[in-house]
């Protein structure tokens, strides 16, 4: 039987508890950098089963564009988000591209078919890393403009609720231009 003395010896103390907590919160919930930007996004291409798709066919539409791998545990856990939120926004002007930093092509393929995501999902080739400023580490994304003008870099783990407070703004803000001209009042 179990002694108070063996619970004394063996209790966690308020600190420990703590630290447990927070090491728990940033598992399952880790941070999140998101730096403004204000430059021209690249000339970016990808093949797709009707061809090439370009970046720059995607201008008048927000574009998220991702940068993950298989091997990654939180791209793992942002993809559900991030599918759940283009199909939510994507009626609304959204568009999204994820580039897999997989060695073998193949088994991002198999993954994103396997998960039934139906954003576009390409391997990321050299120029795709660096034309967006070398991506070093995933999940890296960024969100483009309508203008085609890239606005935000977010470093770590996407969420719902964060691409709707990154996003929604860009859409709205769009909207409100082409129901009154360009840059005009109502």
């Amino acid at each position: 039987m179990l002694t108070t003395e063996f619970w004394r010896k063996h209790a966690l103390g308020g600190a420990t508890l703590i630290l447990l907590g927070l090491i728990a919160f940033l598992w399952f919930r880790p941070p999140v950098w998101v730096e403004d930007l204000r430059r021209p996004a690249p000339a970016l291409s990808w093949r797709t089963t009707g061809g090439v798709q370009k970046l720059a066919d995607l201008t008048g539409k927000v574009v998220l564009v991702n940068f993950w791998g298989t091997w990654c545990p939180f791209c793992r856990l942002e993809m559900p988000a991030m599918q759940a939120f283009y199909q939510d926004w994507r009626a609304r002007g959204f568009e999204m591209v994820t580039f897999s930093l997989d060695e073998d092509p193949a088994v991002a393929t198999s993954y994103v078919r396997r998960q039934g995501f139906t954003f576009a999902a390409p391997a990321a080739d050299a120029y795709a890393r660096g034309a967006f400023g070398q991506v070093e580490q995933v999940p890296t994304s960024f969100i483009v403009d309508r203008q085609g003008v890239i606005r935000h870099r977010i470093d770590g783990q996407l969420r719902y609720g964060l691409l709707e407070e990154l996003i929604a703004p860009l859409l709205a803000e769009n909207d409100d231009r082409g129901r009154t001209g360009a840059g005009g009042r109502m």
